[in-house]
């Protein structure tokens, strides 16, 4: 996961150390006065660091060496907590490699287990580049670079969580979850004290001018007729519709008709050449490509786009109900590397609903966009994996938690259709799974359609339809500004079975329309269920929610950033 978001964030680092380092060296001397006092400034800043984590005891521990250091800065302090997370991580990958599964006796968990291996590797790779890959993007502002690297903190729960979430048997599950606890603990860590970072420089009487050069973000009005940012360049502008129309030269051209130079998508993914620096084009023709794929981590900055959904169509059918195949597992097409970028594309699971979860697109790409898209299938349909996400004018169609995850995803002028689910199944259109509070991850729906299919229709009061559940405890979805069907329940949201997240989790609506747009019925069970205002609203739109000002205008992708 080394990629230009992993640069900046130590940026941010890098930038907070220098600044600090100017007002909080603190001077040796052998004197006890001075020796108190040393001992009182590095108590001061282990207090500080670690007041707003959740593991007090385990932020301590991990600070204990630069505390000891005279001349330690609140660099040091906040770059040990991520080295500490590093090394604990590493710990976990290693004890997760300890633990073997006979592939033929039980090759669910054997894969599992696999799956885990990635994905603590991947974690790594997130916590190396955001340590190590020193001040090579462009500044920022402090907020900014502080966002963007809490992103990918929370990311990095999320790829611990995830690889937990895949095994079943209590043996293997237990001895993996027993080496990641000081890991979790100390990524839970991280990710608050990046969120309070303001009030860390506060502290050190740091002074800090949040609006100073902050990038513009778009309101209202800043949008053109073509969809694109009024304060874009003739350039981009030229280049975003190049794209848009398919203009661009490809690198690779799919056809199975044997008219391009490979006859499957993943032929032409395996030659991505080694070190590739800039866009990877596939141009995908039209017809039905029965494959699955995924589009490993070194393969960043790939676009690929078709002659349009319905027409240029990825397909699978993997499944955990009728074939016991994990959840990550299922996807049709998984996108890894950061900067993924698909158009005018289907990515589609025809496992039917009693495939159960079967995954059509799973994207754990930092930085991703996918324009003009049909995402199809039953449950599980759109895995939002980890990592900064937007979707616009797609297409995503499920039963059952059919758009599920633990990114930082927003899902903007979309149609989103409600399928007929088998008998006695109720639908759930989403399912979070945000776990730490202060993560930056979560789930926005913005001026979206929600529909019943046609099979639906004549059925859609007699089987339940609601917006939400919360998968995860901390789980967070907002339903902004979009028409809701009147196949939308009163209530609103389900409870998790067996679970009291509904308790916790945060489900948020604002300037909703159409007949399941009332509020009044909403399920009292939900207690921090909340109908937002404008300005509270304005946090969960791209510009704010995924720091969207800094990467979307790169993607070729029409946007808008504020409400």
């Amino acid at each position: 996961m080394v990629g230009k978001v992993a640069i900046s964030a130590v940026s941010l680092v890098l930038v907070v150390g220098v600044v600090i380092g100017m007002v909080a060296v603190v001077h040796r001397s052998d004197s006890p006065d001075n020796d108190k006092h040393n001992m009182s400034a590095s108590m001061k800043a282990v207090t500080t660091i670690c007041a707003p984590t959740t593991y007090k005891d385990a932020c301590v521990r991990s600070l204990e060496s630069v505390a000891n250091n005279e001349t330690a800065t609140p660099k040091d302090y906040i770059m040990a907590a991520i080295l500490a997370t590093l090394d604990e991580v590493k710990k976990s990958f290693n004890v997760t490699g300890k633990t073997v599964v006979n592939k033929d006796d039980d090759p669910y968990d054997h894969m599992a287990v696999e799956d885990c291996k990635d994905l603590l590797d991947d974690a790594i790779d997130t916590l190396q580049a955001s340590y190590s890959s020193v001040g090579e993007s462009d500044m920022h502002t402090i907020q900014d670079r502080a966002n963007e690297l809490r992103s990918w903190m929370t990311a990095v729960y999320s790829l611990q969580s995830s690889c937990l979430d895949q095994i079943q048997k209590p043996e293997y599950k237990s001895a993996i979850e027993n080496g990641m606890i000081n890991a979790t603990q100390l990524t839970h860590n991280a990710i608050n004290i990046i969120a309070e970072l303001s009030e860390v420089l506060k502290t050190f009487n740091v002074p800090i001018n949040l609006q100073a050069n902050r990038r513009r973000l778009l309101d209202v009005g800043e949008i053109g007729e073509d969809g694109y940012p009024t304060w874009f360049g003739a350039a981009d502008r030229k280049l975003m519709e190049a794209h848009q129309k398919g203009g661009v030269a490809p690198n690779a051209v799919v056809a199975k008709d044997g008219s391009g130079q490979f006859k499957t998508v993943a032929a032409a993914l395996a030659a991505y050449p080694k070190n590739f620096n800039g866009r990877y084009t596939i141009y995908v023709k039209a017809g039905v490509y029965e494959e699955f794929i995924t589009m490993d981590k070194k393969q960043t900055n790939v676009f690929i786009y078709g002659d349009g959904p319905g027409k240029s169509i990825i397909t699978g059918n993997r499944n955990y109900g009728i074939m016991k195949i994990g959840t990550m597992k299922t996807a049709t097409f998984s996108a890894v590397g950061n900067g993924f970028i698909a158009r005018g594309l289907t990515f589609r699971n025809d496992a039917g609903p009693d495939g159960h979860q079967a995954v059509a697109l799973r994207v754990q790409s930092d930085m991703a966009a996918i324009f003009d898209c049909s995402i199809e299938g039953y449950q599980d349909t759109l895995y939002y994996h980890a990592f900064r996400q937007f979707y616009r004018n797609c297409v995503i169609s499920g039963t059952v938690d059919f758009i599920f995850g633990m990114g930082d995803a927003v899902i903007q002028n979309s149609l989103i259709i409600v399928r007929k689910p088998n008998a006695n199944q109720q639908n759930t259109i989403t399912a979070d799974g945000r776990e730490v509070a202060r993560g930056t991850n979560g789930l926005v729906l913005q001026n979206c359609r929600i529909i019943p299919e046609k099979e639906l229709f004549p059925l859609r009061f007699q089987i339940p339809t609601y917006l939400a559940r919360p998968w995860k405890a901390e789980a967070l979805t907002v339903t902004m500004q979009s028409e809701l069907g009147d196949l939308i329940r009163p209530e609103g949201y389900m409870k998790w079975d067996g679970a009291n997240f509904h308790q916790t989790c945060e489900f948020y609506e604002f300037a909703n329309r159409g007949p399941g747009s009332d509020t009044s019925k909403r399920s009292k069970e939900f207690t921090k269920f909340k109908v937002l205002n404008a300005g509270e609203a304005a946090k969960y739109t791209p510009g704010q929610f995924l720091s969207g000002s800094q990467w979307l205008k790169n993607t070729g992708v029409p946007f808008q950033l504020g409400l």
